[in-house]
């Protein structure tokens, strides 16, 4: 990482947000400007904080621009301009995700804002933020990063204009994206820029996507699909996901060419090596504050913070490769992991915070059991191009051990003032049951399991299950089993929280109604159910784009009409009398009016009263109808009907 530790006096405050504050510590021209779509928040799970630190402790000064007014130029000019660039991140969370449901409704907080107000950034806020800045400074390097940046950095489907577009580099009229985590590529692009390099000539940095004219000096690379190509041909795209995909990995990705009109190419460089133990623990190590900046106390502060101040994050990446999830384009599928010393040091910090209850709200990551690489293949020639390590089944060189993570939780109850530790970030179950040894697994529900123990199934159909990536169900079933006799053995009452998808890829009425009655069976309605949300840069996204599997180029089923997705999603909480409507409408579309009636195999009872006049809703072959009572001697003969069957009953 080559952290020179040039650290400025004010190393032990925040970061700068007004010009004030910046001439306070002697610095009258920042090198960087941050412009970030969140409130600023000097904490290590916050991106923004993490690369200013970084910088920071390389010797750069830093002032944050936080939620510029975006309709006002004036707002970029705060600290004029920046010695060596401006840097914009649109925040914590992609700006079109914090801002609609998958329903493509406002969102009415925010929980990355002061008070949770909601709409402090613009829609497309990287986008928004580097036009804003190109306006005033026609020259400045515009270097841009982030989750929303990362997922977009090449040619991407928009779910929420249900458009193809461009790479964000072009977009946002930025010179380069730093894209995944980026603590090894901005240390590196600010010692470039430092050295008098011009930022057009940065084009050699792993972990960055730049643009140019010229790729007669580019060697081992892959020129995917131009974008004229795929816009016009979705296939296309299919393909050069694919090939995307399978060059995410830093020891074996190649350089990644896309064309676009005009002779102008964007070219995405390798991923960045993943961070050491060592480099982990010295960026959790730098001096964050730990909270908000103060200046956000009178508004209410901000609400993000108080889900992760009193949580530890012990590792990055994932090698559990679900297909709806972002995590291989940008923390990438190998495991890189903090030491205990480190962990441990900031669990006793933190139970100095005047705050803390003696509760560490969890442990862990993306996944929180995986606290090594999948194989040791991995630390040398990288993750396989086409294989996963968990689908369709384990792989034969998977490496399933828990006893760091064991030592660790041990370790972690035994820090003075600490009652109790959870785990609340995802648990790979299947990863888990792979486990010959069941000492992690006990202990984790002896110790660390808040009465319900939160899971991830998303489905129990197999067909749908493999268009996500997931196991199997039976795999699951199977984990259920041993939950139970474990709490039983330990005469504990604790129960499983599962969360399911609906309308996923793949997913017919069928598969829903088959979810419906497997939750029948079960005895158990779900309280929140997550409808699929296509995001940039995953499988499922493309699926649901293209209408193609782009790991095999197969077909897929895809449930893009808004009326269906309501109805697959009512199937999951069918005992709800507010979906009774839609679930109704499904059984009678799918041709499964057996589950309508008294049986106790039946989803649903008989309609007590004909639908209003004048209600509208879909047939089973998708045309629209309207529903109208014309006879109503015959609508009152239907309720008597039903009385009396009730009275029988």
């Amino acid at each position: 990482m080559n952290c020179k530790d040039r650290r400025i006096e004010r190393v032990n405050g925040f970061l700068p947000i007004t010009k004030e504050e910046l001439l306070e510590q002697g610095v009258e021209q920042p090198d960087f400007v941050y412009v970030i779509g969140d409130a600023y928040v000097d904490h290590p799970s916050f991106g923004h904080a993490v690369i200013s630190r970084i910088l920071e402790a390389n010797g750069y000064s830093v002032a944050i621009i936080s939620q510029p007014d975006w309709k006002d130029d004036k707002s970029i000019t705060v600290f004029g301009e920046p010695r060596l660039g401006f840097l914009v991140a649109s925040g914590n969370m992609d700006s079109m995700v914090n801002h609609y449901y998958v329903s493509k409704k406002r969102r009415q907080s925010d929980a990355y804002t002061p008070g949770g107000e909601a709409y402090k950034r613009p829609d497309n806020a990287t986008v928004v933020y580097g036009n804003l800045i190109r306006r005033t400074y026609k020259e400045v390097p515009i270097i841009i990063g982030g989750i929303e940046a990362s997922l977009r950095r090449l040619a991407h489907y928009d779910y929420w204009s249900d458009s193809f577009k461009r790479s964000i580099l072009l977009d946002s009229q930025a010179d380069l994206i730093s894209y995944g985590m980026g603590e090894h590529s901005i240390v590196e692009i600010a010692d470039a820029l430092n050295s008098g390099i011009s930022v057009k000539d940065i084009t050699f940095i792993m972990g960055t996507v730049y643009k140019t004219r010229d790729i007669s000096g580019i060697y081992d690379s892959i020129e995917l699909p131009s974008y004229e190509e795929m816009k016009q041909d979705s296939k296309k795209y299919a393909d050069s996901f694919a090939l995307q995909y399978e060059n995410t990995d830093p020891f074996t990705g190649n350089y990644l060419i896309e064309a676009y009109p005009n002779g102008v190419y964007v070219v995405q460089n390798p991923p960045s090596k993943p961070l050491t133990t060592e480099e982990m623990d010295y960026v959790y190590h730098l001096p964050y504050q730990r909270t908000y900046h103060p200046s956000y106390e009178e508004m209410g502060g901000v609400p993000a913070i108080s889900e992760i101040k009193f949580s530890l994050i012990s590792n990055r990446g994932c090698f559990g490769g679900c297909n709806f999830c972002a995590l291989t384009f940008h923390q990438g599928r190998t495991m890189q992991v903090r030491s205990h010393e480190s962990i441990l040091q900031e669990a006793h910090l933190i139970t100095e915070d005047k705050d803390f209850k003696g509760y560490i709200h969890d442990v862990g990551g993306p996944t929180a059991n995986f606290r090594h690489p999948s194989c040791e293949k991995q630390l040398t020639q990288g993750v396989c191009k086409t294989k996963q390590c968990l689908f369709p089944s384990p792989c034969k060189n998977l490496t399933v051990d828990h006893s760091d993570y064991l030592k660790l939780m041990r370790k972690l109850r035994e820090v003075p003032k600490v009652k109790k530790v959870f785990i609340r970030s995802g648990i790979r179950f299947d990863y888990l049951m792979e486990d010959a040894d069941d000492t992690f697994f006990k202990e984790l529900v002896e110790h660390h399991v808040s009465g319900q123990l939160k899971v991830a199934p998303e489905h129990i159909s197999d067909a749908v299950l493999s268009k996500m990536g997931k196991p199997e169900n039976a795999v699951y079933e199977r984990f259920i089993k041993k939950y139970k006799k474990i709490n039983e053995q330990l005469d504990k009452k604790q129960f499983l929280v599962p969360y399911l998808m609906s309308s996923h890829p793949g997913s017919t009425l069928k598969e829903a109604i088959e979810l419906a009655e497997y939750l029948r069976d079960l005895g158990y309605m779900p309280e929140q159910v997550q409808d699929f949300y296509p995001t940039p840069s995953t499988v499922s996204t493309v699926m649901y784009y293209t209408g193609i599997d782009p790991r095999d180029g197969k077909n897929v089923y895809v449930c893009r009409n808004p009326h269906e997705k309501a109805m697959q999603r009512a199937l999951i909480q069918y005992r709800n009398p507010k979906n009774y409507d839609l679930v109704y409408e499904a059984l009678v579309s799918a041709g499964r009016e057996d589950l309508i009636g008294f049986d106790k195999k039946c989803l649903i009872r008989p309609r007590a009263a004909v639908p209003s006049v004048g209600k509208k809703t879909s047939s089973p072959n998708g045309s629209v109808k309207d529903r109208r009572t014309k006879n109503t001697k015959s609508a009152s003969f239907k309720k008597k009907t039903i009385r009396n069957v009730h009275k029988k009953k």
